[in-house]
């Protein structure tokens, strides 16, 4: 079991789904992408480097793609979305949709590129 499936095991089951549903359309999008860690927080990582965090924060689930540029670039889809340069934050009556989830990974997977 990977560092993700850790995670998800220690949060209660209504918040792990919403984060497990991200990871999900991330790895569909991102086959390549393997667990691991990025910046201490577990991760899915691609060719060695940071592709996506989501975590359970108190207040919030925070999004985390590694990359500044990520998020200015996927800026027209987060319209009502609370973000700053290198995160992305939503409530659990508010998930992010698939479609954020696949332009970030496809964004920073190009990145790595």
């Amino acid at each position: 079991m990977g560092t993700i499936d850790d995670y998800l095991a220690t949060l209660d089951p209504a918040d792990a789904a919403i984060i497990a549903r991200a990871y999900e359309v991330a790895r569909l999008t991102v086959p390549e992408a393997e667990q691991g860690t990025g910046y201490g927080m577990p991760a899915l990582t691609y060719k060695g480097k940071g592709l996506l965090s989501v975590m359970r924060t108190r207040q919030h689930f925070g999004v985390y793609p590694f990359s500044g540029k990520v998020v200015s670039a996927a800026e027209d889809l987060l319209e009502g979305v609370d973000h700053s340069k290198g995160t992305i934050r939503f409530q659990a009556t508010s998930p992010l949709s698939d479609e954020v989830v696949e332009r970030l990974v496809t964004l920073r997977r190009a990145e790595l590129d």
